[in-house]
């Protein structure tokens, strides 16, 4: 798995596998416009498979959380 979670590692937040990275932090940089191409170039020890791999996994996540579920939680 690229992504971990530590207790000592930020609190617990999940962070790419070997760094202090939060996932949080490249789903963010995506959503502002960053490409994969110029997140590695801003941290050029990620590797770029890694990369749009967990972007897959992260879109899969959104995809599998429908309105229904949110709502329900809402409620």
């Amino acid at each position: 798995m690229l992504i971990e979670s530590n207790p000592a590692i930020l609190g617990g937040k999940p962070v790419l596998k070997g760094t202090r990275i939060p996932v949080e932090l490249i789903l963010e940089m995506v959503q502002s416009g960053y490409s994969v191409d110029e997140i590695v170039s801003e941290y050029p020890h990620l590797k770029r498979d890694d990369l749009v791999q967990i972007l897959r996994l992260a879109k899969g996540v959104h995809e599998a959380v429908t309105y229904e579920k949110v709502k329900a939680v809402e409620a």
